[in-house]
């Protein structure tokens, strides 16, 4: 056929991946085959210009159950038997363009890649940055996108636990909706998603298949600019229908649990639908199919093999049966009042044929369809990143009054409490949830053992804009940093690295340096990546985002009894810094809050010792093992000063450090965010041995002062209610909405 340029722009496909496809192909495809193409070969399914790249990152370690990319999602071994199940994946252009729906089907499509394993769903994070909340255009992505998180989540009642919210003028039109989901499975009973075994059934189940989310995988998330393209792209945001979903959770744990002697695997139906679910099965078990799109039930009439085949229905499990137990699989499902229809078979002989009813509308090679072409560029530095980088911070007027600069910190919507988050999600939910929202990282205990798990998504934008590599290791170091903090080790990474169009050098730059900057922290702290996802394309009005690698972390509590809260907890506890130089530095303000709201600047180059953040993390392990903290909190976002003032408000309690001593420039003593800082507080005849542990490391430590009284006093720079803080980071949000 003759291919028009406006169908290879649908598609996402370029003149010359067209030419490639001919070339391989040895033919012209026609219009399904080259659709099919066009789903497999975008950057969301194919990982076009990330996956060399990707591979710099480590994907083994002893916990380590799955291959990376081998599976829906990466499993690691926790003892007693069970192992955990992780991914986080995004729905940025979505969402963008529908909130509510956009971030819905987002929770319902990475809770599928869950239970697809066999692993049932405990808890669900999100990482969410929006542009400034004074845009009444972002008050709505930021209000609905919320809502949709929660609907669908808690209508599934999976608890949402944790997670974290960015306001930056970089994400304005273009917000970054990254969702996680964390599930627990016994090790014997996790599933696969392989199609094996010439003959063996394919089975659909679920909801039927309409034309929503056409092009979802190839038009939303492989091309850029989804507000300019709102009338084109509205039809390719998928509905979700999350009471559905939870039949089919139940009916797959069920199936995967009790009876995994009559399948072979399981997989999802999520972006590029019946293709990618289908197409993808088969490539992992070096097989072949047959579907017939006509046994495909469907809610719209007049649907072409087109349609059907990339249609992104949500709601849909793709069941490869064991050849002979067909009518057992249908009659569970049955029970559970889904719909299941065998659509096609396994074949051998490595091609994928598609029919509808006797007549063949496409033949392709499935190793051809699934092994798309990938691409190494030249990444070159954006023309004003070294002017950033060398902009003289120590020329700065230092700051003349801590105590209102902390408050006006406490009320920006990034640092301030997400309580009007929070309240809208059900994190209690299953009774697993012993540390929800709000703190460095949630704690879920493992129903039947003493052990728990540390969960949390951590990443900075505007680091990485500023130094691609150290924001990448950084954004690595702070999210093992928030697991320790509670008292995980930190064992397993699942990451979403959301980036703008590839195609520019300045851009590629970021994606490479940063994935450069998470593989060598990810080395020096031991931690895998087991699962992730890759954005791309996230620019609006020809702008990117900020380069915005997200970290899912995990971290295994041996004894969940002993995880260490934020908040202070009780008078008389004395509270120390470790790492931490009280003498403030101009470069710490680098990418700070601080920085921005004060001087309205994003400048600096910010910084990591990786070597001091692993002494660090093991000391305060360490310190938790023995007992010794009470309380545990790292800097981040506002320094030194935030993290006690969070503290204070967490627990109602005050801080006495007026002995405290700060040298050279305060703003950056106070609020400075260098990294691998740690705030502990310890019961008063514990001070000694908690030296003691910080030296054995080499990590040093300064005495702050003692927990005591209603207020926070640093030195003579800030003495201020605990109440007023709590009032500033309370209302941040909600002042922000106008609420």
């Amino acid at each position: 056929m003759s291919v028009s340029q406006s169908f290879l722009d649908q598609i996402a496909l370029n003149r010359q991946e067209y030419e490639l496809i001919v070339e391989r192909l040895g033919r012209e495809p026609n219009e399904l085959e080259l659709g099919m193409f066009g789903a497999l070969w975008s950057e969301h399914c194919g990982y076009k210009n990330s996956r060399p790249l990707l591979r710099l990152l480590p994907s083994e370690g002893p916990f380590v159950l799955t291959q990376r990319g081998a599976e829906n999602a990466g499993a690691v071994d926790i003892g007693d038997g069970l192992c955990v199940v992780m991914k986080i994946e995004s729905h940025n252009h979505p969402s963008a363009i529908e909130p509510y729906q956009g971030a819905a089907t987002g929770i319902g499509g990475i809770v599928r890649d869950i239970f697809a394993m066999g692993a049932r769903p405990i808890a669900l994070l999100d990482s969410l940055r929006f542009g400034p909340l004074s845009e009444q255009r972002n008050r709505y992505l930021f209000e609905g996108v919320v809502a949709g998180i929660a609907g669908y989540g808690n209508c599934l009642g999976i608890p949402t636990v944790g997670g974290e919210v960015y306001f930056e003028e970089a994400y304005s039109q273009n917000p970054l909706i990254n969702v996680m989901c964390v599930g627990v499975a016994p090790n014997e009973r996790l599933a696969s998603a392989r199609a094996t075994g010439a003959g063996n059934p394919l089975m659909l189940v679920g909801a039927d298949t309409g034309r929503d989310g056409l092009h979802g995988a190839s038009g939303l998330a492989s091309r850029t600019d989804p507000h300019a393209r709102y009338d084109e792209l509205r039809p390719a945001v998928q509905i979700g229908d999350p009471f559905l979903e939870k039949l089919l959770m139940e009916a797959c744990l069920d199936l995967a649990h009790n009876h995994s002697e009559w399948i072979v695997g399981i997989q999802d139906l999520g972006a590029a639908g019946l293709t990618a679910s289908s197409l993808e099965s088969v490539a992992r078990g070096g097989t072949g199919l047959e579907i017939d799109v006509a046994k495909v039930p469907r809610r719209e009439e007049g649907m072409t093999p087109y349609e059907v085949m990339i249609a992104e229905s949500q709601e849909r499990m793709l069941i490869i049966v064991r050849k002979g137990h067909e009518e057992d699989v249908k009659a569970l499902f049955d029970r559970w009042e889904l719909r299941s229809t065998i659509i096609g078979a396994v074949t051998d002989d490595g091609l994928a044929r598609i029919r509808e009813g006797e007549r063949e509308v496409a033949c392709l090679p499935v190793g051809l369809l699934t092994e798309a072409p990938q691409y190494s560029r030249e990444g070159v530095p954006s023309a004003g990143l070294a002017e950033m980088q060398s902009f003289a911070l120590d020329s700065l007027p230092d700051v003349t009054d801590p105590a209102a600069a902390l408050l006006r910190l406490l009320s920006l919507p990034t640092i301030a409490g997400k309580q009007w988050v929070h309240r809208q999600y059900d994190h209690h939910v299953l009774t697993n949830t012993v540390d929800g929202p709000g703190g460095d990282a949630a704690v879920m205990r493992i129903r039947g053992t003493k052990k728990g798990i540390a969960l949390c998504t951590d990443g900075n934008g505007r680091y990485c804009y500023l130094d691609p590599y150290a924001g990448g290791a950084i954004a690595v170091a702070e999210a093992a940093r928030n697991v320790v903090c509670v008292g995980g080790q930190p064992i397993a990474i699942t990451d979403c690295l959301n980036f703008g169009d590839p195609n520019r050098p300045e851009v590629y730059y970021q994606m490479e340096q940063v994935i450069g900057g998470m593989a060598e922290a990810c080395h020096k702290l031991g931690v895998p990546v087991i699962s992730g996802n890759v954005s791309l394309y996230n620019e609006t009005g020809g702008q990117a985002v900020h380069p915005s690698p997200v970290i899912g972390m995990l971290g295994l509590l041996e004894d969940v009894s002993r995880c260490c809260p934020m908040a202070f907890a009780e008078e008389g506890q004395e509270v120390f810094l470790l790492s931490g130089e009280l003498e403030g530095d101009a470069s710490a303000l680098a990418g700070s809050e601080h920085l921005k709201e004060a001087h309205g600047l994003v400048a600096g180059r910010p910084s990591i010792d990786l070597d001091l953040e692993v002494r660090v993390q093991r000391a305060v392990l360490a310190a938790i093992g023995e007992g010794l903290a009470t309380a545990c909190h790292d800097c981040s976002e506002g320094g030194l000063a935030v993290a006690l003032a969070e503290m204070c408000i967490g627990g109602g309690l005050g801080l006495d450090g007026s002995g405290i001593k700060l040298g050279g420039r305060l703003d950056a003593a106070l609020f400075g965010e260098g990294q691998s800082r740690i705030v502990m507080a310890v019961a008063p005849e514990a001070g000694k041995r908690l030296a003691e542990v910080a030296a054995g490391h080499d990590v040093p430590i300064a005495r702050i002062g003692r927990v005591t009284g209603q207020r926070l006093v640093l030195g003579r720079h800030i003495d201020l209610p605990v109440a007023e803080l709590a009032a500033a980071y309370g209302g941040g949000v909600e002042r922000a909405l106008g609420a």
